[in-house]
């Protein structure tokens, strides 16, 4: 992993993503040749591969390729197929800029399950991937599903629209019956998880035990599902890293955002707005990525309360009982935003900074930040207060509105930092990845620390998915979460258990995002 100072986001994440597609060809090269495997299911007969217990199968499409009249438009379940598809390599990445030879696409809704050898049933293990709702790809080599599925349980994980093409509403641009296009990419996961629920059983999945879950911009897709009751049925658990449930616009700011990409393709291409319906989609990407640069606040592209699919901010639905009955494992890393931040002047936090509210706003609390933590740096400060506008706020608010909708929740912060290169002292945002999916860095003096703590996150991951309290040898016992205690396990070489932890910042952010 890159890691180099002075950043941005889609330059960090971007280096996640093709580090472990590199990983993932090594490990490739070093296999011994698989056998094929078919299955039926109801979708249609399938060929993928099988090796050491585990049979994989590839770039299985769950819905009909957005492309021609379908772009921009809500998914459609994928037609059952005849004959046998190829199911042995994986799909196209969604479209995006610099993925170099990775192949990008807009026919890119496709799913990669790996499933144990037998008839199960197995539990289910749904992985959205994140990249900020611009980039990244289902089949990245850092959560390449063997070794879940060689201890009993499916993995899966999924490709959902980007950008331009899965979080902008173009009903105001191309017409009504592209009205709720901000929710594309939300509604390509939904229509996968409905696929999973009707294909499964094939597999040896079990329909009635499937968790959700995902790091990044694929833990806030989790949250938002959660706030999605077309979603509810096909989901009983989900996992949140790095997460919340915030990334989501009114009708009004989603329009904001749809008049600037409208203004900028016709400013870059010099073509009338209807032409996107027809236009190459690189050209597309193009402008989209112009936007984003120069948009004054981060992710101008999200989902919206549309009415339909999200008819209200997810937390409210949630906390009306939406996923009432449902389990959540969630937590955040103590210093995300460090990944992001670089040398950036420490005194100074501009719109572009924050995802989630105003400079005024984030001004009135980070000046009481100091008082709150006087031991820290102004880098050390800056860091903390941008990573609890971003990720640690929305991750408490998601679990409060969780268990006051009579949902059952376990709290974590990751707390293990890095003893040597970039981010050396940070527990920063994605270290959480390659500890949970057998991982670790290597480039680091504290590797097999890293390595330890990751067997215990793994362990307590498969142990939620398999419907247990999260627990491992090592950890103390790890107490449900509610919103007056809020009991947090503190992942590190020596994990302990902390009620309240923080509270003197938290009451900072009351009331505000």
């Amino acid at each position: 992993m890159n890691q180099e100072k002075n950043i941005t986001r889609r330059a960090f994440l971007a280096g996640l993503t093709l580090g472990a597609l590199a990983m993932h060809d090594r490990r490739l090269f070093a296999q011994t040749a698989p056998m094929t495997v078919s299955v039926n299911t109801p979708s249609g007969r399938l060929r993928g591969l099988s090796q050491r217990g585990v049979r994989v199968f590839r770039g299985v499409p769950f819905a009909e390729p957005p492309v021609g009249a379908l772009r921009f438009k809500r998914p459609k379940l994928i037609t059952p197929w005849k004959g046998e598809k190829d199911a042995t390599a994986f799909g196209n990445a969604p479209m995006q800029s610099g993925l170099g030879r990775i192949p990008v696409s807009e026919d890119c809704l496709n799913l990669n399950i790996w499933a144990p050898e037998g008839k199960g049933p197995y539990p289910v293990f749904v992985w959205v991937h994140g990249g900020g709702f611009t980039g990244g790809f289902s089949f990245d080599g850092t959560t390449d599903g063997t070794q879940f599925a060689s201890e009993g349980i499916i993995l899966i994980t999924v490709d959902y629209r980007l950008g331009v093409f899965g979080f902008l509403d173009f009903g105001d641009i191309l017409g009504s019956e592209y009205s709720g296009s901000a929710n594309n990419g939300l509604a390509d996961l939904v229509t996968a998880l409905q696929w999973i629920n009707i294909n499964i059983e094939a597999f040896g999945g079990d329909p009635n035990r499937v968790t959700v879950g995902g790091e990044s911009a694929g833990a806030k897709l989790t949250g938002i599902l959660m706030g999605a009751p077309a979603a509810r049925p096909f989901f009983h658990q989900m996992i949140s890293e790095s997460g919340g449930a915030e990334r989501v616009s009114s009708k009004s700011a989603a329009l904001t955002v749809a008049t600037g990409f409208s203004e900028e393709w016709q400013k870059r291409t010099s073509k009338d707005i209807v032409s996107l319906a027809t236009a190459d989609p690189m050209e597309i990407i193009s402008a989209q990525n112009s936007l984003v640069d120069h948009w004054p606040q981060h992710f101008p592209l999200r989902c919206e309360v549309d009415g339909l699919l999200l008819p209200k901010m997810p937390v409210q639905t949630i906390s009306s009982g939406n996923t009432s009955g449902k389990r959540l494992l969630i937590g955040t890393n103590h210093d995300e935003s460090e990944a992001f931040d670089g040398n950036k002047d420490i005194r100074n936090v501009t719109a572009s900074d924050l995802g989630n509210m105003s400079v005024a706003e984030f001004d009135s609390v980070f000046a009481q930040y100091p008082d709150i933590y006087p031991q820290m740096t102004p880098k050390q400060l800056r860091v903390r207060a941008l990573t609890a506008e971003e990720y640690w706020v929305p991750s408490i608010r998601l679990a409060d509105a969780h268990t006051d909708g009579r949902g059952l929740a376990w709290m974590y912060r990751l707390d293990l930092t890095e003893t040597s290169g970039g981010f050396a002292g940070y527990a920063y945002h994605g270290l959480d990845v390659g500890l949970v999916w057998g991982k670790p860095h290597k480039d680091v003096a504290n590797t097999v620390e890293e390595a330890a703590l990751g067997v215990q996150m793994h362990t307590v991951w498969a142990e939620f998915i398999n419907g247990g309290q999260p627990a491992a040898t090592g950890l103390p016992n790890w107490p449900t979460y509610h919103s007056r205690k809020r009991g947090t396990m503190l992942l590190n070489t020596q994990s302990t258990v902390a009620q309240k932890p923080a509270e003197n910042e938290l009451k900072l952010w009351k009331g505000l995002l």
